[in-house]
């Protein structure tokens, strides 16, 4: 049977890549993209943004030399090309699993994964880092930058453009443009002026003239000026890069991104020639060789297994916690029409886009700017809106300052919509959404609150709108498929509720969406003789602290679970309010025995929520094992734990 990657089957190394002949690239980019889709397919993933950056991955690994030369990928969920084509193509094959490869940059998987990038607009920054450290040292090699057109929305990203050009150093930055679209007469201009613009001929012309006008006496400088003036003006006209000279960048483009031989041509040019630093301006198609991705680059960004036939999604489609957020705050903005909502250029994943295309001069999607979304949210709050937030837990640490002072510290009623909290899954460390209950619990003002089922997490929105303070509703990417009579009764500030209440001999607090883990580890210590009753906070901030020290009492045994970190955590908060309180039981020993479970103190790695919670023993086996060996420390040695 022959092999269905002929020149793919050679590549072990970037060695191979350049032993190829150029004429045979675009056959290999083909190659790739198949490859990428087969794998992707099974095993879920980034795949429109990698296949809009095969033939830009080819290019750079034809021209540069990695590892010597550091290419930095922004973001990093474009680098599965980079990954095959550096010695990883069988290991391809188990992207995301569990103790397989991950879909980010991974210093510890390669020597050609320089800086690990899972949040966008790093790359220039870590760049223009690596680059003066190497001069430093006087170690050799060119540091390249790729980053997309959405992350350079970000202010890390604008902060170290400004860095870069003020420093003047040999950075080279190739600005990935996946929306933009090439006019041809424009475009076929533009590719023909800069392969001029970037021959080393016009180089030393450049260098020549610029010289000896310098020279001229009194008005030298001046002259120069006018002339840089000029030139700027007229890539301005041609190329639309007048931010890029203002700030002290020479500019390339727009190259057309899946031209293999143009964008080796150009790449090999600035590389030698330029002496400053430099945006290479690419224009790419996301989704780029698949009919089904390209018509739907934003659905197919982020998937699971999925049909290559027709692109639909295998398996069975569950309604999940994104869902139902989307459909509530729909239902609630219908009914009034200072509800608005605002997302940092996630839309699809936060369940918005319902909202904006029903509401679209109530929805604002700011871009890949974390720190503004929130900032902006609190002065559509000063001016008497209620703004909801939809973002990514892992995200919304990104603007953890104006989360404190621009919203909570004026007690504006904004409200945080924290989606994927918790152990996420297969995107990994960068990823898991488990720092944000650490992060908030403590902030005055802010109300904190995990829904255990689809009902509590409705209420809870109506209630965060309603309060006329500032709130965080935190929920997993997970199936909301509990449900409890406990979930239903009315939201009381501060107190949560009894989701098995049958006078067992110990009591689980579990946080949000692990209290359906504890139900179930409920039923299997009952079958065992062990009566062990569940109860759901609710409000992690505020608490109530009489009534849950009353909900306690009746026990000398207590669990608390959460899929969040244990520093900071609300169990380590309600075991210390017992430890404080003397919570005494009238058993023998007089003395509550306690735990605390969480995420582990260590950053976990990618593999299915499912198997990260049996991982951190917070599935209900693993709670179960908890109960079981807390029970037994309960009777032979009563102490007190965190």
């Amino acid at each position: 049977m022959p092999e269905p990657y002929p020149l793919l089957a050679g590549i072990n190394s970037i060695d191979d890549l350049k032993r190829l002949p150029e004429r045979v690239l675009p056959r290999l980019a083909e190659e790739l993209r198949r490859y990428i889709i087969e794998v992707v397919s099974r095993t879920g993933g980034h795949l429109a943004s990698n296949l809009g950056v095969v033939e830009l991955t080819i290019a750079l690994h034809r021209v540069f030399s990695s590892p010597r030369d550091k290419i930095i990928w922004d973001v990093g969920h474009q680098t599965y090309a980079h990954k095959i084509l550096t010695g990883r193509k069988d290991g391809f094959r188990f992207l995301r699993q569990r103790n397989g490869m991950s879909g980010f940059p991974k210093r510890s998987e390669s020597e050609h994964d320089v800086f690990e990038t899972g949040h966008a607009s790093t790359s220039i920054s870590a760049a223009l880092g690596i680059l003066c450290a190497q001069e430093l040292r006087e170690v050799d090699g060119r540091v390249i930058a790729v980053i997309g057109d959405g992350s350079l929305t970000g202010g890390i990203a604008l902060e170290a453009l400004n860095c870069a050009g003020q420093l003047g150093k040999k950075l080279i930055i190739v600005l990935n443009d996946n929306t933009m679209s090439i006019d041809e007469n424009v475009g076929a201009l533009s590719v023909y002026l800069t392969r001029i613009t970037a021959t080393r001929p016009y180089r030393l012309f450049r260098k020549t003239v610029d010289g000896l006008v310098r020279r001229i006496p009194v008005v030298g400088r001046r002259i120069l000026q006018w002339i840089y003036r000029l030139k700027g003006a007229a890539k301005a006209f041609f190329f639309r890069n007048h931010f890029f000279a203002d700030l002290g960048f020479e500019y390339v483009g727009p190259l057309h991104g899946h031209d293999i031989h143009s964008l080796i041509r150009v790449l090999d040019n600035v590389a030698e020639n330029f002496e400053r630093p430099t945006v290479v301006h690419v224009s790419t198609v996301k989704g780029k060789g698949y009919t089904h991705a390209e018509s739907a680059p934003s659905r197919f960004h982020g998937v699971g297994a999925f049909s290559v036939a027709d692109g639909k999604p295998a398996g069975e489609a569950r309604t999940n916690y994104t869902d139902v957020f989307g459909e509530a705050l729909l239902d609630l903005a219908a009914g009034d029409r200072r509800i608005a909502a605002v997302t940092a250029a996630m839309a699809a994943g936060t369940g918005l886009e319902p909202f904006a295309r029903a509401f679209p001069d109530r929805f604002f999607d700011v871009g890949i700017a974390e720190q503004h979304a929130v900032t902006f949210s609190a002065g559509l709050a000063a001016g008497g809106l209620k703004p909801v937030v939809a973002v990514y837990s892992t995200f919304i640490q990104r603007a953890v300052d104006q989360v404190i002072h621009d919203v909570a510290l004026q007690k504006l009623p904004v409200v945080f919509a924290l989606d994927r909290a918790g152990l996420v899954g297969r995107d990994g460390e960068t990823h898991h959404g488990v720092f944000d209950v650490a992060l908030f619990r403590g902030v005055p003002h802010l109300a904190v609150m995990a829904p255990a089922s689809a009902g509590e997490l409705r209420a809870m929105l109506a209630w965060a709108l309603d309060s006329g303070a500032p709130a965080v509703v935190r929920y997993p990417r997970a199936a909301c498929s509990f449900d409890h009579p406990a979930c239903d009764l009315p939201l009381v500030p501060g107190r949560g509720g009894k989701i098995i209440d049958r006078g067992g001999e110990a009591l689980i607090v579990a946080v949000g969406s692990l209290a359906a883990e504890a139900a179930a580890a409920a039923a299997v210590l009952e079958e065992e003789g062990i009566l062990i009753d569940v109860y759901s906070p609710r409000f992690l901030r505020p608490v109530d602290e009489a009534y849950f020290l009353n909900v306690v009492a009746p026990y000398r045994r207590i669990l608390f679970v959460e899929d969040g970190v244990k520093g900071g955590g609300i169990g380590e908060y309600l075991g210390c309010l017992m430890s404080e309180q003397g919570v005494e039981s009238g058993g023998a020993a007089g003395i509550t025995v306690f735990s605390a479970a969480g995420v582990p103190d260590r950053f976990v790695e990618q593999g299915s929520r499912r198997e990260l919670l049996a991982l951190c023993g917070l599935d209900a086996a693993g709670i179960a094992n908890r109960v079981r060996k807390l029970v037994g420390e309960g009777r032979l040695t009563p102490q007190i734990k965190i």
